[in-house]
Order: C-alpha cells, then structure tokens, then sequence
C-alpha cells in the first residue's frame, strides 16, 4: 500500500462508506481502497487494532474478515515467532466480541480453526480450548462454534495444509471427538430445551459427523441421538430447531455410508428414521412445507445409506422396503419440489440394478418404479387454468426436464414398450382433461428419447407406435395449445417409426407444417422436422423443394434462432443425399437467402455507414456448409467447391468490415472453418487469400479466432508438400503479436483462448508437418510460452498446452518408419537438451501449486513421454525438480519428508505404463493441497 500504514480513522471513514455511501461510485471506491489494505502487510496490526476498539458493528466485522482472510492466504507473511501472540490475541478479541453480533463471532471463529490448522506447535487446540472454556457458560455459544468450523476447515480449498498435516489433524480430531460429544452433551443437559444452544449444538455434532472422525459405537448409545429424534418427532419444534436437526441427521447417515463397520449406529438411524412418518403427516396436514422438505431429505438420504444392502437384501433386515414406500409417500405430495429431492436415488437405484441385471431383481423393484411413474405424470401436469405453451425455462419446467432424463434411467425396470403403451391406452381408453393428456404425451416423449424404437420389441413394427402417430396427426386444432405443442415435440422423437413406415411421412409433415405456421409452435415444429430430416434423410430426399421453400422464407415463421438454424442443418442433411449433379445447384440456392443478406447489409453499410449484425447470416451459412457432406469419391470435384468460391468474396468483405468486432470476427471464422472442411483439398483456391487476410486483420485486431482458424489450415494442407512453407510463414507471423499479448503483466491468465488457440494451431503443425516447425526458427519461442503456460489453471488452456508439449515429444518416440523418424529424434532431442530440466521442473512446480486435479492425467502424459525419450535424463531432471520443491510450511508442519520424495522419485521413474505416473503424482501432489 502506497504511503504506508493508514490511519485507524480513515480505515473507518472508508468501512463507514461501503456500508453506508448513498453513492455507488463512493461505495466502489471504498471497496477498491479496503481490498488494497487486506492485500498489504499493514491489514494484521490495522484489523488486531479495529477489534480491540470495538467500535461498531461494521468495522468489527471487517477487521474479523480481513483476519480470516489474511490467516487463509497470507499466513506466511508472519514470522513463527508471532504466531502464539496472534493465537492469544485472536481468543481475547472472541471473548471480548461474543455479545455484539454472531457473523463476527463466525468470522472469528474460522480465523482461530484456520490458525489452528496451520500452527503445528499449537498441539491439542480441542483439548487446549475446552480446558480454558467449559466451565464459563457464557463463553459456550463461541467454543462450539469453533468446534463446528474446525471440522469443516479441515478440507477447506483455500488453505494449502498438504496431506500430511490433514492426516496429522484428523488423528487429533479424532482422539478428541468424544470429549466434544461429552461437552455437547453436558451444554444440553445444563440449558435444557434452549433453543438457540441445540441449534449450535447439532450443527456442532453434524460437522463432526461429516469429518468422519466419531466413534459408532460411542455414538450408537450416546443420549445426544435420542434428543435429536425426540427434536424432529414433536410436532411443536419450530423451523429453524428443525432445519438444524434434519441436517445433522443427514450429515451422520452419510457418515455410515459403509453400514457393515458401523451396524450399531445404522441400526439407531435405521430404527429412528423409520419413526419419522407419523411427524410427515402431522406436518402436511398442518401445510409446513419446510418440516415436509426436511422430512424428505432424510427419508431420501437413509435410502441412499442403505442403497446396497437393499439391493442386496430386499426386504431383509435393513434392506427393509418400507424405505422406499417413506420416498413414495413423499412422491405423493402435492408439491413437486417435494418428489424431486429424492431423484438422485431413484437415479442410483436404476444404475445399481441396471449393471447387476438381475430380473428376480428387477421383478422385486418394477412395481416401485411403476408407482413412482405414476406420480411423475401426475406432478407433471400443467394447472387446468394455463394458457399457451409449456414453460421450458421456468422452475416447473426444469422441473419436467428433471423428471425426463429420471424416466429415461428407470424406464428399462418397467420396459419401455409396455410403458408406453399402457400410457397410450390410458389416453385411448378414457377421456381424460387436457392437462392429463399433455402430462402423459409429455412422459411417452421422454420415453421416446431414449431410442428405443431400435429395439426389438418395435422392429416388428410394433402396431401401437404406427396408431400413436396416426393419432397425433389427426389431433383437431381445437384442442388446448399446450397438448398440440407436446404432441409435436411426441412425433420429432418418433422420427424412427417413420423412418420404418414412410406411408405417414406425408401426414406427418402436413402436421407439422401447420405447427410451423403457428407462432406458439413454430419453434417446436421446426425442431421435429430437423429431427425427421436427420433420421429419414433418404425418404425426405423427393421432399427437398418444399425443405428449401421453407428455407428461403425461413423469418416468416416464429423461430427461435436455435431452431431456424437446426431447420437448415435438417435442410443441408437431407440436401447431401440427392445425386451429385443436384448438390451444387441446390446448395447455390439453399446458400442464397443468406448471401444476398450480406450483400445488402454491405451495401447499406458502405451507403449510409450503418453497420447492421450479420452473425444470423453467417450462423445460418456455417450449419448448411457443416451438414452438407455429400460422399465424393475420389478424383470427382467436390460439388460445393464452385459455390464456396463465388461466396468467399462476400465473407471476406463482411470480415474487412466488422474486423475490430471480436464476436463478428469469431462467427466469421466458423463459417470459414466449416466451408474449408466441407470442400477439403477444394479450397486451394481459398489458401492464399484467406491467409493474407487473417495474417493482416490479426496484426490489428488479434482476435484468436484466428489461430483457430490457422489449425484447420494447417490439418487440411499441412501434408501437401508445396505449403508447408506458406503455413509456417503464417505461423511466424501470427505468433509475433500473439507473443506480445501474452508477454503483458498476467497475459497468459488474461487471455486464455488465444493460449488454447496458440497451441492448438501448434500441435497442427506437429501432427502434420513436425520436421517444417521443428528445424524452424520460432519452435524455441512456442517452447518457451508453453513452459511459461504449464501453470495455468484454465481447464481448456492448459490441455492444449500439454497436447502440444506431449505430442511434441513423442514424434521422436514414435518410430512410425517415415524417412524423418531419425530427423525428428535428433530435433526433439537438441529442443529437450536445451529445455527439458526447465520443463520438468516448471511442470512439478505447476502440480504441486498451481493446477486442479483433474489437469494431472495429461501432466503425467507430458511426464511419461519426456521419461521414454530418455530415461536416464529424465531422472536427474526428476530429481532436481524435488530438491526445488518446500519441504515445510509457512505454520512449522512438514510439507514431505525425505523417503516420501524418494518414494516418489522411485515410482515415477520406474514406471511401465502412463497411469502408473498418474497414481505417483495424483498422490504426491496431495502433499501440497
């Protein structure tokens, strides 16, 4: 912080100011100003001092705020020597601070757990900190509430306590745990049914229970589980009280996930739990939607515990299926949010018995299923009162998304094609209300989606899907909006069956025609006519013209965008199956909407300097050229070359045009990029032009869609000996400005797509011309991004940059008998020579502290490579990179220890196979988080 340690008096003029500057500018600048002071050295003293004031509420909260935060992220600023004094200091301010707000007693608290966590001369804090303040009853509600974040700090991401101190924590925790229960138990003895105490107490108990660290069988006959049941069964307990019990009831049924090591306590929770429904009912006769949730929670959570020994003993002991008939019960409520919490076990039930495919299994199971089924059509109606179509986006319609993709993995339980029928025959039989109606076509169609038209049962083509559709399409246009809307989205899933029955192909798109001529469902229309087009490309061959009458007014229907664009993706599939001679005519005229829109839209922008959005035009031109894809054999011209020839112009100039527009420039590239796959070796023609121009917008404007661009370039021609040149020339011109971006202050982090597009563009050249890039002068500049890159913590970045750096390597490995394997070997090894200590050592430092989990897998690719071009290397790299790495941490605890380095060493280099590497370092990094 500039001007040194600011004084008391501004740091609360500027706490004064973000809470309360009727000024958002003011606001803004005092939030600014307080985040410079947390960030500097000063923010300790100024915080240790704002507490010892104890001014007001504000001030306090931020002083306890910064003081978390400093401890978390910043602890290493302080010597070891303070560390005591900070301990003592902090335990004072909570004492002193206990009665003015609980958010500051929580603050605190966390800064005291993070501080013990990362202390290691602090030993025994538990023990340490009830010795000091169970006797003082008002000193009780602040040490549970330390005692309740300890446990949960224990896995916190923001501190960087490494594995060894987590365990060292843990064994201490857990010879602990049962002192803890005690006090908690007392503090219930002592204040009797005080409300706000069994609160802080249950949320204590289940914060050690999700730790993991509680003895069963201590717990099992611990009098604190018989005060919890009692809590949750009395119907007077209010919502807060309730809330806290139910969670702390979840959080130790998750606890026992492994039931067969914890018998004694499951059978509590078991027996317990199952005492609960006399208080459901009492709470949905008196509409307490709240207690009904939390009741739901834990019946869906014991369920879950006891998924296994249900499958496996149904019926049997604790595999009781009364469990399942609590969940079914719940499904019966009438509020959908109710059902819904418990989708994720019914999820894991179908998987667990899909994989064992047991049909005695299945029998015992089905009629749950059948019943649960039932209750989702019903949960699914729309209210007799809506009007228009169903809502997708609202929370009843992610509500009904939610229960599609649940039918689609519990149907096989039921089978699909008796379900489906039996819900036909519920519509055919009856003449049920139209918010029945649609809520059942709703189901037939989630079922539908699952393919299952494929399956034997409907080869034979089964008479009920064929009467089904015949059904549909004779549905009056008097009946509700909503069921013709369904009813639609009913048919494009059963594109299949017309496939297999083409006679109703005609009554089907005369349907459908109508719906896309209506506004409501137009959008739904066009998406079932994309999906008849994909599956019945052959058939709808005769229907071309009418797809592209469609086409060529296709904004005088209501289309969404998404579905305007996948009409003409259906139009571009179909268009690929007409002979030969038909695709370059018919493609000029599918393509000619389109382009005569540029045109106008250049024009009036050069007339009258207005500049109009072209990226409906261009989205529409880049779906025709990805989805027409005729088959060419061989020496034939490919039909769409000439037509993308006589378009490039226009796409050029819309690019000239918008150039400084980065998402214009983007949706421009797209097109570009899909007319080049679409012709291949056809646009020759295209190659110099295009390049110059990329190459010349991209000094400007380094957009890096281009580089995106520049790797389809260079997988399409990067094997024809004459351009490998000019590619390499496009190269080099394009990472000169690409380097200068990324050579800024934090650029790397700032600009993370053009370092995706970079190495992308580079791997290219790899797989298709490595010797050209290789005996280049600009290899070693991309090396030395790449290194620098290896740390980033972008997901889609840093895999690019390991695809490079890995297959970089392995072209001199792969011995693939091309006259350059001994060429590439002696580059590759000249390149490792002069950079592969760096690498190695910038890729362990990158896992140890910089890069998520799951990036690990393709580091120890990068690893796995570097160790097969050459072992003996390889290790005295490895083995210097760990000599560089911190053996302590910033709190006195051991980071590693010397025979785990060792170990380590020894695994990685001794490895046969790749995800040998993986294991060692997934573990090894486990140390440092």
């Amino acid at each position: 912080m500039e001007g040194g340690k600011p004084s008391l008096a501004l740091v609360y003029q500027a706490v004064q100011a973000l809470y309360h500057d009727p000024d958002p500018a003011g606001k803004e600048r005092a939030s600014l100003w307080l985040g410079e002071l947390q960030r500097s050295m000063y923010a300790w003293e100024v915080s240790d001092q704002l507490l010892q004031l104890k001014q007001d509420v504000e001030s306090c909260y931020f002083a306890a705020q910064t003081m978390k935060m400093k401890i978390q992220t910043s602890f290493y600023e302080l010597p070891p020597e303070t560390h005591n004094a900070l301990r003592d200091s902090l335990l004072t301010h909570i004492q002193n601070l206990k009665d003015l707000s609980p958010i500051i007693v929580t603050q605190l608290a966390l800064a005291i757990a993070d501080l013990a966590l990362q202390m290691a001369s602090w030993k025994g804090c538990v023990h340490t900190l009830i010795e000091k303040y169970n006797n003082d009853i008002s000193s009780m509600l602040f040490l549970i509430e330390i005692l309740t974040v300890l446990p949960e700090e224990v896995h916190s991401r923001s501190l960087r306590i490494g594995a060894n101190r987590r365990t060292e924590i843990i064994e201490d925790l857990a010879y602990y745990s049962s002192t803890v229960v005690t006090l908690l138990t007392t503090c219930v003895e002592k204040t009797g049914n005080d409300e706000k105490m069994l609160i802080k107490v249950f949320r204590c108990l289940g914060s050690w229970f999700n730790l993991g660290v509680l003895d069963s069988n201590f717990m099992a006959s611990n009098q604190l589980l018989m005060v919890l049941f009692q809590v949750l069964q009395r119907d007077e307990t209010s919502t807060n009280l309730h809330e806290a019990s139910s969670d702390c009831v979840c959080s130790a049924l998750y606890a026992i996930e492994n039931v067969e090591t914890n018998v004694a306590l499951a059978l509590q929770l078991f027996q317990g739990v199952l005492t609960l429904e006399t208080a459901y009912h009492m709470a949905v006769a008196r509409e307490d939607l709240d207690k009904v949730l939390n009741y739901c929670r834990i019946f869906t959570e014991l369920c879950e515990t006891f998924l296994e020994t249900t499958v496996r003993s149904p019926g049997q002991g604790m595999g009781d299926l009364r469990t399942l008939e609590l969940l079914l019960i719940c499904a019966g409520h009438p509020q959908y949010e109710v059902v819904e919490i418990s989708f994720n076990f019914w999820y894991r039930l179908g998987e667990h018995l899909y994989k064992i495919n047991d049909p005695t299994l299945h029998a015992i199971f089905r009629p749950y299923i059948q019943r649960l089924l039932h209750c989702l059509a019903r949960h699914c109606q729309l209210d007799p009162d809506h009007e228009g179509i169903p809502e997708d986006t609202d929370d009843f319609g992610e509500f009904r998304m939610r229960v599609s993709d649940l039918v689609k993995d519990v149907i096989f339980l039921v089978g699909s094609v008796e379900c489906f029928a039996q819900l036909y025959s519920t519509l055919k039989d009856g003449n049920p209300p139209w918010e029945v109606t649609e809520a059942v076509l709703f189901i037939m169609a989630s079922i539908a989606k699952i393919n299952m038209f494929s399956m034997s049962d409907f080869r034979e083509n089964n008479p009920t899907l064929t009467e089904v559709l015949q059904q549909i399409v004779l549905l009056p246009e008097s009946v509700h909006m909503a069921v013709r809307y369904t009813s639609i989205e009913l048919v494009g899933e059963m594109s299949e069956v017309v496939d297999r029955n083409p006679r109703f192909l005609d009554s089907v798109l005369n349907y459908l025609m109508k719906g896309l001529r209506e506004k409501p469902l137009a959008s739904a229309a066009a998406k079932a006519i994309h999906n008849i087009c994909s599956v019945c490309r052959d058939h709808m061959a005769q229907h071309f013209h009418g797809l592209l009458d469609i086409a060529r007014s296709l904004d005088s229907f209501a289309l969404s965008t998404e579905a305007a664009v996948g009409l003409l993706k259906g139009t571009a599939l179909v268009l690929a199956r007409l002979p030969l001679e038909k695709i370059a005519e018919c493609l000029s005229d599918l393509c000619a909407v389109q382009v005569i829109a540029l045109k106008k839209l250049l024009t009036e922008q050069s007339t009258n300097g207005k500049s109009a959005d072209p990226t409906v035009w261009l989205d529409r031109l880049a779906v025709i050229f990805r989805h027409t894809n005729p088959i060419v054999e061989n020496g034939q011209t490919h039909p769409c070359q000439k037509v993308i020839q006589e378009i490039w112009p226009v796409l050029s100039e819309t690019l000239n045009t918008h150039q400084a527009d980065n998402r214009i420039v983007e949706r421009c590239c797209r097109c570009l990029r899909f007319a080049v796959r679409c012709v291949g070796k056809g646009s020759a023609s295209l190659l110099q032009p295009l390049v110059t121009q990329m190459v010349g917008v991209y000094q400007v404007y380094p957009h890096s869609c281009f580089l995106y661009l520049g790797s389809i370039l260079v997988d399409e021609y990067g094997m024809e000996e004459g351009c490998r040149q000019g590619l390499l020339d496009m190269l080099q011109a394009l990472c000169m400005p690409t380097f200068q971006l990324l050579e800024q202050p934090n650029g790397l982090r700032n600009h993370p797509d053009t370092v995706d597009d970079l190495f992308r563009l580079a791997t290219r050249f790899v797989q298709r011309s490595p010797v050209t890039l290789l005996s280049s002068s600009i290899i070693i500049h991309i090396i030395q991004c790449a290194i620098a890159a290896t740390s980033l913590d972008h997901r889609d970045a840093n895999c690019s940059v390991m695809k490079f750096v890995r297959d970089l390597i392995h072209t001199g490995v792969a011995n693939d008998h091309e006259e350059d394997f001994e060429v590439r070997k002696r580059l590759i090894g000249q390149a490792m020579e002069q950079h592969g200590q760096q690498l190695v050592t910038q890729l362990m430092h990158s896992c140890c502290f910089c890069l998520p989990p799951y990036t690990l897998p393709d580091v120890a690719e990068v690893l796995w490579e570097i160790m097969v071009f050459d072992r003996p290397t390889f290790c005295r790299w490895l083995e210097s990179a760990l000599k560089g790495l911190p053996k302590e941490t910033s709190g006195g605890a051991v980071t590693v220890t010397h025979k785990q380095l060792t170990d380590f060493h020894k695994q990685v280099t001794s490895a046969e196979e790749c995800k040998q590497v993986c294991w060692a370092i997934r573990e090894f990094t486990r140390l440092f988080r």
